[in-house]
């Protein structure tokens, strides 16, 4: 009797030993399921070094957002160029980057030139960006260089910007032909008396000619190829230039359009073609000094669509021909910015819709 009553809670504490063992088994054989079928190319659950990676830096199910570009690779891709191009950068590319994370656009300068349209392209042939922003056309020694390396370049006009003439708030004149901006930088004319103003040397101000495209138009487009004279003040910034013309008489300055008409502190003059026919490159009425802090003047966006302002240019991306992701990427970019969003974005950062 005695023998009985001790086998039976040996007997049942072996089944209770064996349930527990197949209940773990069977969670276990649950769990492995459940692994193998989230990652089926990697059946253990420790992260690999390769999973690491994917899951930080490529993300091949990005999360829906309100990106809808053509064509548009993923990526990070190295751009830069002309300093025109800053307001774009600031107020428009920062749009596309919350629209499309997957598209990361990273600004990139040149280590040891300063950043312009020229900078740009050269650093573009050099692989060292995937696209360049430019405020001038290439140039044949540029596409040279480049097929020289197996592609040519292209070019994407994406907006239009103008040429303004920064001048001190005393400076009495009505304006200036071109012809006349020609040779104040040539040194032909050094009085604003030449000009019917008074009695005062005429301070020309300018970035150097390796400073960036806005240099080179200037010097291809108004000098006509001419060299600049010898009484030039080169200047590092326009920020720095439109401070000392604000403080100097006779200073002049000239600039892209949107970084020059609404400054408060210096006035921009109308310029034409002929002396009867001079066009502002603000909107009429101009605003008065006292005024234009809480209401700085607007582009004569009108003027120069048309051309009736004789000093305009377009802003171009410039990308790479190559068939490859860089030459994909460019010209998506390029193809967003000419999109009315991207139109009216670039309107909104001060300059004038090619579309």
């Amino acid at each position: 009797m005695s023998q009985k009553k001790e086998t039976l809670p040996l007997l049942l504490s072996l089944i209770l030993t064996i349930s527990l063992v197949f209940a773990g088994l069977w969670f276990l054989m649950e769990r492995w399921a459940q692994i193998t079928k989230q990652n089926p190319n990697n059946p253990s659950p420790t992260n690999s070094p390769t999973q690491s990676i994917s899951n930080n830096v490529i993300n091949p199910n990005p999360p829906a957002t309100n990106c809808n570009i053509p064509n548009l690779p993923q990526g990070i891709f190295n751009y830069g160029g002309s300093t025109t191009w800053a307001p774009i950068r600031r107020d428009v590319d920062s749009v596309l980057k919350s629209n499309c994370p997957q598209f990361d656009l990273r600004y990139t300068q040149p280590i040891n030139e300063k950043p312009g349209s020229g900078t740009g392209i050269k650093m573009l042939i050099a692989s060292q960006l995937a696209f360049a922003q430019s405020s001038r056309s290439i140039k044949p020694e540029e596409n040279a260089t480049a097929q020289a390396k197996g592609f040519s370049l292209k070019e994407i006009p994406v907006a239009i910007d103008g040429i303004a003439i920064a001048v001190n708030h005393n400076l009495n004149i009505p304006g200036l032909t071109v012809a006349q901006i020609k040779d104040i930088y040539t040194s032909k004319i050094t009085n604003w008396q030449q000009l019917g103003g008074t009695n005062l040397p005429i301070i020309p101000l300018s970035r150097s000619k390796e400073a960036g495209g806005t240099v080179e138009f200037f010097v291809e487009n108004v000098l006509n190829k001419d060299q600049f004279g010898s009484n030039i003040n080169y200047i590092g910034t326009t920020t720095e230039a439109i401070r000392k013309v604000a403080i100097t008489p006779g200073a002049i300055y000239y600039g892209s359009a949107p970084e020059i008409v609404p400054q408060c502190t210096i006035k921009s003059l109308p310029i034409g073609r002929t002396s009867d026919q001079l066009v502002a490159p603000y909107q009429q009425p101009e605003t008065t000094p006292s005024e234009c802090a809480n209401k700085p003047n607007q582009l004569n966006s009108q003027d120069f669509r048309t051309g009736n302002y004789p000093i305009t240019r377009n802003l171009f991306v410039i990308v790479k021909q190559n068939g490859q992701t860089d030459q994909q990427a460019g010209e998506a970019y390029a193809n967003w910015l000419v999109t009315p969003q991207g139109q009216e974005l670039i309107e909104k950062a001060g300059f004038v819709r090619i579309k």
